[in-house]
């Protein structure tokens, strides 16, 4: 039997809800993912970018308190968040362009 996405340390119910839309149903489903693919997925299905909900699933998947991030290593964390974000999403695109994505005509 596979195990709900809050059962990761730092993810609780929310997370599971927002997987889900994403279609990420388990735990094992999140880890074989992985932190980069899953957030991309949730940005996919309309969720806000935040880089702290970013880095405590990268924490949690590692079994470390979501504050344990410091230094180098959250700067390395917040590139690769800041690429995924824009990949993800319509900044710097006009209003039609936007519109076009979210209809999925325009393939990013």
């Amino acid at each position: 039997m596979k195990s709900p996405v809050s059962s990761i340390r730092n993810l609780g119910p929310t997370m599971d809800a927002s997987c889900a839309k994403a279609g990420i149903h388990s735990a094992e489903d999140l880890r074989a993912l992985g932190p980069d693919e899953t957030y991309r997925r949730l940005l996919q299905t309309g969720m806000k970018p935040h880089f702290i909900g970013y880095y405590v699933m990268v924490m949690g998947l590692q079994g470390r308190p979501w504050n344990d991030c410091k230094g180098d290593e959250k700067k390395a964390l917040r590139a690769r968040f800041d690429q995924i974000k824009a990949e993800c999403t319509d900044e710097g695109q006009s209003a039609f362009e936007q519109f076009m994505n979210q209809i999925g005509v325009i393939e990013r």
